[in-house]
Order: C-alpha cells, then structure tokens, then sequence
C-alpha cells in the first residue's frame, strides 16, 4: 500500500487524474451548510487519517501531517495535499474518491472506508477554504451568555431542539421528580413521608426546597464520592499478588465528607494532587493524597524495584491528566500521542511530577505502607496522647524506684524452695520489647473490647483469612520454660468460620495442633501441622487450650527465644497466653541478676540504653565500675526482672497495664496511605519505547505546549505537584472546569455532553451541544461550588421532563442526546442493592469505617487468593454490617464483588469515568433470587403487613408507594391481589417451602402474620422490586 506522500499524490495525478477515473463528488448539499473542522472534520481524520497522518512523527507516513495546516497546505513538487477552495487540486480529496486500490485512502487493509456523507464534508470543508481550528477543547472556555430568557441550561438546549425541529416532552408529575431527584443526590428513594410532603407543598418554590433538603442529605456526599470513587481507582486491596488489604477506606471517607462540606473543586482536586505541599497540611489534606496511592502495587518475588517504580508514576501520571483534564496522555508512554497533541517528552515532564514518590516501589503488600498517617478525631488524638502520658509517667516511676531500690542476688543454696512463675506472653499486649513478625507481612490484628468480650483484660489476638494464619513472638527477654512447665492458651474460634486446626511452637520446639484430621476439602494440609494433640473445642465460647511444656519439645529451663501461633482456614482469637511452673530463684536469669548479666555472654539485648553496651560487653569478671553496674542493675529490675521487690512488682503491673491502655487508644486511631515526596527529586528521563530500563533524555516536570504554560510559585526552583494542580484548576486552563462539568452532566443525565467523558482528545466525541458546555464550564469555575452546580443542573427543565415519548420522536433522538426526553436508565450496580435495603427497613445507615463483607456466593475469593494472602478467604459480616450501604462494601481487586461487576462496576485497576449498561439474563436471576435481595423482598413484606394496612388493596398501595413512589392503578391493584392468591394458595399447600422463604438471610423475621402469608407477599414484594421502573431511575 502506497503511503500518501508527495511522490505518491504525483503519481496520483497521472494515474488518476482523468476525469473517468475520478468519483464524481456528491451532490452538493444547500448552500446554508457551514462546515466546522472541529465539529465535522476532525472527527473523521481523528478515525480515519491522523494514526498514520498525525502528531507522532515516527508513525508518520509519507511525511504528510493532516492535523495541522502548515502539514496540510505545503506545497510539495508543484502539488498540494490540500488546496484551501479547490477540491480537485487537492491530492488528499483525489486519493479519497480514487477507484485504484493500492491509492485509496484510507487504505482499505485499514477498515476505515468513509461514508459518502463523510467524503462530501470533507470536500465541502475544502471547497469553502478548508479552515482549520485548535481542537476544541483546547480552545479557551467561551462563556455566551444564555441563548433566550429562563434557566440557561434550558435556553442552550431549546435553541437545539428549535434548530433540530423537536419538541420536549412536558415536565414528569411530582412522584416522578421526587423519585428523579432522590435517586440522583443520595442514591436512595424517597421515603413515602418524603414524597408526601413534597406533594402537599403548593409553594412556587417547593421543588427547589425538596432540592436543598436532598443537597443536605449526608447520603448526598455518599453518592457523589461513589462516582468519584471509580475515577480514583479506589479500592481496599493492593491488586496483585497477595492481594493484602490495605489501610486506604480514610480517603474514601475523606472523599465523601469532601462532598458533603461542599470542598471547592479546585481544592478538592489541590488536596488529592499536592495537599502534602500546601502550607502546614491538615491531617485531611494529606489523607487527600491517597489519590495517588490508589494504584496497584504489589511485593511478588521477582519483580524488580526500577520497573515497578516507573510503573507507579505511569498509573499516577496518568490517572491526573484523565481524571482532570481528560486527556488520554497515558497513550504517548512509548511513543508520541498519535492523535493529540502530547509528545512522548511531554508525557515523561507530566510523570516526572510523581517519579519521586517517597512511597517503596515493591510495598510487600503491607497494608500500611509508608507513607502512612494516623487521622484521629480531636478526642481520639487527646486520648492518645493522656494514654502515652500515663505510660511514660508510670515507666518514670518504674525506672526511678527500680534506680533507689535495694537487691540482692537469692542465694545458691542446695535446699532453697522452688517458687511459683507465670510466664505472660500475651495478654492485652506482648511483653514488654517483644516485636511480631507474620504471614501476611501486616502488623498484628489486635482487636479492642470483641463482641464476645476478651477472656482476660480488653484486647485480644485475632488470626484470619488465610490459608494458614502465623504470627511469631519474639521474645526481648530470656524465655526459660519453668520446671514442671504447662503451656496455657484461650482460645475463642468464630462459630461462623472456625479454623480446621490451631498450631503451636517455640523456637527450638516441637510443632503441635489441635484439629480435626484433614481431608480432601480441608483448607489445611496435613504435612507441615506437627503432632496432633487433640480436637479444637466448641466454637462460640472462650475455651483453654494446655498441655505440658515437655510435649511442645521444652524441657526444663529450656531457653526459648520465640513462640509461634498459627490457625488454619477460618477465624480464631487468642488471649492470656502463658507458661507456668517452678523456678530455682538463684538459676533464673529472670530473678537473678547475675545470672542474666552472665547470660548475656557480652552481647547488649535489645532496648538496652546505648549508655550501657560497655559494661555489657565487659561482664562481671572483668569487675567495671561500680555506677555502672548500679546503672545495668536498676535497668534489670525494672524490666527484666520478675518483680523483684513487692513495689516493684506492683509498678511493674502499672506499667504493663498503662501499656495496654496506651495500645488501646493507637488501636482506636486508623491509618491511610499517603503521598509524599522525597527530600531530593529524583531524576527523570524519557524511556525510550516505554521501557523501565531505557532511559532517553533527561525531564524536568512541565506540561504540554498545546496547553497554557506551567506557571511556578518559585521560578527559580523545580516544579511542583503543587504548581500542577494550580495549573489545572487555572482560569488559563480550557480542560478542567469543562471535564468536571461534563462530568457531572453525564452523572445526572446518564450521558455527557461530550459522551467520551474521560477522552477530550480527537478520539473522543465532540460536544453535542459545546455552547452549552462552554456555558457549564465557566460557571462551574466561576465559584467551584459543586452543590451550586449540581442544583443548577437538577432544577433545569431538561432534567424534569417526562422521560416518556412517542416511538416516533424517540427515533430523531434515541440517546436523548439532544435532550427532548427526561433522563431514564438503569439504577448502577450499588443503587440496585440499597433500593432493595431501603425499602425494606434493613439498611443500616451507619458512615464510615473499615469495607465491610457482605452476601457472596461461595469460592469467589479462593480460587484466586494465596496461601499466605490476609484475604485467602472470603469471611462474611453479619449483623448491621450486613446490610450497610454499597459504597463501604470491601472491594478486593482480583476478585470484586459478583453483584456489583454482574451490573457492570469496575474492579478499581484503573480509572473509569463512566460505567457501561449492560442487559443480560444474570442481571434478572440475581434480582430475582439472590439471597440480599430475596432477604429484602421478605423483610419488605413484613413491613407491608405491619405498614401497610389491614385490606389487600391498602397493603399494595403502600408497597407501591415505598418501592415506586406512587399508588398503583386499579389495574395493577387487580393484578397484584390475583398474584396474591395464587401465591396464597402456593404456599398453604408448601408450608415448608413457606417457612424457608420466611428464612432467608441472616435478619430475624418479625413474626408478621403467618407464614405461608408472610411467604405470599414475599414473592409480591420480590416481583415489585424486579419491576423495570423499580430498577430505573425514571
């Protein structure tokens, strides 16, 4: 195929230029037809012409650049690809219309053959001087002023409809524009008392206040950060390998609180981008910079630190430029962008912006990998900081009194008696200097005060979620097992999940468990467990687990440096762990100071001061000065020794206890991943072909020359993320304020006026009403005011319209496009399964906190978790955290959620701006029979039946009402109650069947009526709920 170069147009000419072989152009269109390049060309190059005829020089063919005019107009050997008025001098038009195969363009091997209609605008767009414009999103924002009188949205649109010969369809009744406007601002239905007093409220501005009251809804700013959510790429896990959770939910919290305070967007996007660079960041502003810590990371064996580095400032680079300014620059990583504007230098300038991450490039899947932030509330931070106060106060007086006190080494004597010793190694904490090491590489789960309260004290050691759980003591202090020693642990196992088997071992040890023998199915293995010692107790309750130190492999005063626990396959909790037995005081280096000084054979133990390392090192033969002795001596006493004097050992017992209380309070605190930088910048260079390990030329962080120039806080310094996110939201800027407010647009109307709404480039679709746009975009940025602007969208009559229309008129427009029709679609995958939770009464409302593991059907996880993953296994929630919104439902990237990606949510590995709709038959099932939703339908019956009335017609009313926000029509009200009774009758013969639809789910029925009558609405229920206007938002 010949590349459409100067020689190829010339020859051209000579093969082609008869007039028999040339395509007779198209009947002119009427002369009225202006032709835009932005609105009518562009698109067709952009498809068509610019990957081989564009802005990436090394894909260029032929030399010949079509999206600018100093490309197109060249003369070259006396011919020119494009002659502004003169179609047929013009060698692209005559390569066009060409019959020749090798000459056409565009090739035919391309599968991009224009369309007659195509071909006569192009030769329109010629024949009338062939002007080009800049793309038009980088265009500067043109603010007209509103086409007509009334609401200005609506003024833009009717100017269209006029033009388009459409009328709009009237405005939708006040149940339809309540429903409308609650689904839209919370995600949620109205309440009946809602919709009530909506409609008893003759005020001309009652409508308006319905809005204000939604806008001031906490449900609000969950709405909203759920669509935010998706363009963040949130999630709960890392994404890879392991696939660990991660300590991320405080910035989708933060997020929705954002939304909910109505943060100004152009703070709102400063926070996320640089909120670690303003002046004295809040602990909010940092959080805000999970942003950038959303991306998938992993630690996998193998991979190596450089490209995992450089892949982590591609995702972030990326995900800005898409999220903020709708650019695709993520496409110019291996070469210049063959489309838009942005060079491959250019695209390595935006990443050096996020190059120098302080973050590790292989985080190990460490849930909390630093960067990383506590965020207390005022009163959790206040205390903290007494808890931390009483402990150093009570080490104070431990350390002061051990210093005064007086001691003397017990005597070596044949007959001296043996006493009584309580090694803890855990309880509320582990001792004093220990550190923990486990499998899923995260810090211990310790759990505060459990629902089933702890056995000893108020914390308490939890195992869980995988293949097998281990977490490993290491002991500061000597462990000598006692002489006689028994080993004693409380156990309490998760009746909902109970381990298959729990292990034990000390260092130097034997392993052994208690369990059931594995089979086939277990989620244990035989090998590796050790010696069976016997069966697990009964789940539900705190139960002693003990045995002799002799059968764990320890024999008297046996030197122990660590213990290692271990469950297999299910949930356990540990507490008041301990060794007990007899000691030789004069033998034991926990009672005898010179024992433990000689033990140490010169080596400093951990937390020892650094004052003391000399006499350490030096021991008691070589006699070291007698205030250093006294110095190691009081050390001793105070945290080695086993209470050596009775205030001591009381002190002891205050310290340990002030421990806990401290440990307590930080449990209280959660933690987010954060983004900093490094102290020095790292350099950064182009990799060639997007290599990690090709650097090309050094880069200095910058912007594309397409755009309005980078201005700098300090020019004589390096540029910043903050510097960026000024830009970004500048008033110079033409990307920003019309993204966001397409953005927004789309989220409300179901499309946006630009339907690519995450792709401003010249592969996305050009607005289809850009007047309108421009208008949005400057009064958008005009305040930031995201809860003016999104009033001012919902209070359009465009948003208010019936979105009802006759066949014939939904044809002229069948996207609603033009907008002649109110907004109708789907209700996205979390509205689906709160609608069902609203109205049925089971919704918890509580915000905030941890993802919570909802209904799942089984071995979703498990088939693609590893053995030593924190979420091996799926471990469902019960009780309220069942039934808590969608938003905080637990997103585990290799695995999400069934019911939210079976209704077309992301899994979060990259940025989505705009979800599909799909229709399948899975859809209908999980509607129909899936346990959260079958659940609700029963818990809705009950509510009917206690709600609703006495009489049939009374009780299909208010289900009408609470699940459609309208009464039922004397149809419908027939065909319900005939439903009615055949389900009556169903199940009056099935009274077993009735009692296991009356059971479904986790929720206690109510005792309604009976229950093959609670069954018979049930199925009511459920069918309302399967309703297409009941899983639309209308």
């Amino acid at each position: 195929m010949k590349p459409l170069c100067v020689t190829a147009l010339l020859a051209c000419v000579v093969s082609v230029g008869r007039a028999e072989d040339v395509k007779k152009p198209a009947p002119a269109a009427p002369a009225t037809r202006t032709i835009e390049f932005n609105r009518d060309v562009r698109p067709i190059f952009s498809d068509a012409c610019f990957a081989c005829h564009g802005f990436d020089p090394k894909a260029r063919k032929g030399k010949l650049r079509l999206d600018v005019p100093d490309g197109a107009f060249a003369e070259r050997d006396g011919a020119f690809p494009i002659k502004p008025g003169a179609p047929n001098a013009s060698e692209v038009w005559k390569r066009i219309v060409t019959d020749d195969a090798d000459s056409v363009m565009p090739p035919p091997h391309t599968n991009k053959k224009l369309t007659a209609t195509q071909k006569e605008t192009i030769r329109l767009w010629i024949e009338q001087g062939a002007k080009y414009q800049k793309h038009w999103s980088f265009e500067p924002v043109a603010r007209q002023s509103a086409p007509g009188a009334g609401h200005p949205v609506d003024a833009f649109i009717r100017a269209r409809l006029e033009k388009e010969g459409l009328k709009p369809t009237a405005e939708a009744d006040r149940e339809t524009l309540i429903r409308r406007v609650s689904f839209a601002l919370t995600g949620l239905p109205p309440t009946v008392a809602e919709v009530d007093a909506f409609l008893a409220d003759k005020a001309g501005n009652a409508y308006e206040k319905m809005v204000d009251r939604y806008l001031a809804n906490p449900r609000f700013g969950e709405e909203m950060a759920r669509h935010w959510l998706d363009v963040a790429r949130y999630a709960d896990t890392h994404g890879l390998h392991l696939d660990n959770e991660r300590q991320m939910w405080k910035y989708r919290d933060w997020v929705v609180k954002a939304f909910n305070d109505n943060l100004p967007f152009d703070k709102f996007a400063t926070y996320q981008l640089a909120g670690d660079l303003l002046p004295n960041p809040t602990s909010e502003q940092l959080t805000a910079t999970g942003f950038s810590r959303c991306n998938v990371t992993t630690g996998e064996g193998g991979s190596i630190d450089a490209e995992w580095r450089y892949r982590n400032a591609v995702d972030r680079a990326s995900t800005a430029t898409q999220a903020f300014l709708g650019l695709t620059a993520g496409c110019a990583v291996c070469h210049d962008h063959k489309f838009d504007p942005i060079s491959i230098k250019e695209y390595y300038s935006l990443y050096a912006f996020f190059y120098s991450g302080a973050d590790p490039a292989l985080d190990s899947n460490v849930s909390t990998t630093g960067p990383f932030v506590k965020v207390p509330t005022p009163a959790q931070q206040a205390a903290l900081e007494a808890a931390a106060k009483a402990e150093a106060g009570a080490r104070k007086a431990l350390e002061e009194a051990a210093a005064k006190a007086e001691y003397t080494d017990p005597a070596a004597t044949p007959d001296a008696p043996a006493v009584a010793v309580r090694e803890v190694l855990l309880d509320d904490t582990f001792p004093a200097g220990a550190t923990s090491s486990n499998t899923t590489r995260n810090a211990a789960d310790w759990v505060t005060a459990p629902a089933f309260g702890a056995k000893s004290g108020r914390r308490v050691l939890r195992q869980a979620n995988t293949f097998f759980h281990q977490d490993t003591i290491q002991f500061r202090n000597p462990l000598r097992a006692p002489a006689g020693a028994r080993f004693e642990a409380w156990v309490y196992l998760d009746p909902k999940q109970p381990p298959g088997a729990v292990t034990v071992q000390f260092a130097g040890g034997k392993k052994v468990w208690w369990g059931q023998e594995p089979t086939a199915e277990s989620p244990y293995a035989r090998g590796g467990l050790g010696t069976r010692v016997g069966d697990l107790p009964k789940p539900g309750s705190w139960a002693q687990l003990a045995l002799n130190a002799e059968d764990l492999g320890l024999k008297g005063e046996q030197p122990a440096p660590s213990l290692t626990l271990q469950e297999h396959g299910g949930v356990v909790y540990w507490d008041a762990v301990a060794l007990t037995g007899t000691s030789n005081p004069a033998t034991d280096p926990r009672t005898s100071f010179q024992v433990w000084w000689k033990g140490l054979n010169g080596k400093a133990p951990p937390g020892l001061p650094a004052g003391l390392n000399a006499v350490v090192a030096a021991g008691p033969a070589k006699n070291p000065k007698a205030e250093d002795v006294a110095k190691l001596r009081a050390y001793y006493l105070a945290h080695v020794a086993r209470g050596a004097t009775p205030a001591l050992a009381n002190l002891q017992r205050e310290w340990e206890a002030a421990r806990a209380e401290h440990a307590v309070a930080a449990d209280a605190i959660p933690g987010t991943m954060v983004f900093r930088d490094l102290p020095v910048p790292r350099d950064s260079f182009v990799m060639l072909r997007g290599q990690y390990d090709k650097p090309g030329d050094k880069v200095q962080p910058g912007v594309p020359a397409a755009l309005p120039p980078l201005k700098l806080a300090d020019p004589s310094k390096r540029a910043t993320r903050l510097d960026l996110a000024n830009w970004i939201t500048s008033p110079e800027n033409p990307l920003a304020a019309r993204v966001a407010a397409n953005r927004l647009w789309q989220q409300f109307f179901g499309v946006g006026l630009v339907k690519t709404s995450s792709d401003f480039g010249s592969q996305g679709e050009p607005p289809s009403h850009p007047e309108l746009l421009d208008w949005l975009a400057g009064e958008y940025r005009s305040s930031w005011d995201t809860k003016k602007f999104v009033k001012l969208l919902v209070t359009s009559d465009a948003f208010k319209r019936d979105a009802a229309q006759p066949p014939a008129v939904r044809l002229k427009d069948p996207e609603n496009r033009l907008l002649s029709r109110g907004p109708r679609f789907r209700l996205d995958a979390e509205q689906l399964r709160d609608n069902a939770l609203f109205v049925s009464g089971l919704m918890s409302h509580e915000m905030g906190g941890r993802g919570v593991n909802v209904y799942q059907p089984p071995n979703i996880w498990e088939p693609v978790g590893y053995a030593d993953s924190n979420t091996r296994y799926y471990l469902q929630d019960h009780g309220a955290a069942l039934y808590r919104r969608s938003l905080y439902v637990f997103i585990k990237r290799t695995a999400p959620a069934p019911f939210l990606t079976n209704f077309d949510a992301t899994n979060r590995e990259q940025l989505c701006a705009g979800r599909d709709r799909t229709n399948t038959p899975l859809q209908a099932l999980q509607l129909m029979n899936d346990v959260q939703h079958f659940e609700a339908a029963r818990a809705l019956a009950e509510r009917v039946l206690t709600e609703g009335g006495k009489e049939v017609e009374e009780r299909i009313a208010f289900l009408y009402r609470t699940v459609l926000s309208r009464r039922p029509d004397a149809e419908e009200v027939k065909l319900v109650a005939a439903a009615l009774e055949r389900q009556r009758e169903l199940f009056a013969a099935n009274p077993v069947g009735a009692k296991k639809v009356v059971h479904a789910g986790e929720s206690k029925p109510k005792g309604a009526a009976a229950d093959a009558e609670v069954a018979a609405w049930t199925m009511i229920a459920n069918l309302v709920l399967n309703l297409d206007e009941a899983v639309s938002r209308n």
